[in-house]
């Protein structure tokens, strides 16, 4: 089985994930569907159905985030180099055509948010980014043709 890279914080947000969805999530539903079940006939009991499928969603979201936690290799971004990018880095580019400056930290499949400035590393940026070193042009393919951005800084 690959491991699959990821900080300290997203492990910790997958496990908080998961308690949540075992400790308050499935007891919830749990009681839906008995409270559906004391309402008799089942052939025609929309409540019962609903929570039989919320069960479904919520056992299925806890398979998943059991899968992904026993894949993790937690990353320390503490004993890693800082001159260069790598795995946790948090950097500044700079888009090439336009001068604009984005911040992104590079961070493992599972926990990966754009909107948050969080970029996995196996994306086609992340990918490209690594090894770079302040001053290096990073060039990638995206569906719409190249992109290419100047590694401005590593936090």
């Amino acid at each position: 089985m690959d491991r699959v890279p990821i900080t300290k914080e997203g492990y910790e947000a997958l496990k908080n994930d998961l308690e949540y969805l075992k400790k308050v999530e499935r007891p919830k539903n749990l009681k839906a569907i008995e409270e559906a079940l004391s309402h008799g006939d089942l052939s025609e009991n929309a409540e019962f159905e609903a929570a039989k499928d919320r069960q479904a969603f919520v056992d299925a979201k806890l398979n998943e985030l059991e899968y992904k936690l026993s894949r993790a290799e937690i990353i320390d971004a503490e004993t890693l180099p800082k001159d260069r990018v790598v795995f946790a880095s948090f950097v500044v580019l700079e888009n090439i055509e336009t001068g604009e400056h984005v911040e992104y930290q590079l961070v493992g499949p599972d926990e990966s948010d754009i909107e948050n400035g969080r970029i996995s590393v196996s994306s086609p940026l992340g990918k490209a980014m690594i090894g770079k070193k302040p001053g290096d042009e990073i060039t990638f393919q995206v569906p719409g043709g190249t992109r290419s951005f100047e590694l401005i800084d590593i936090l």
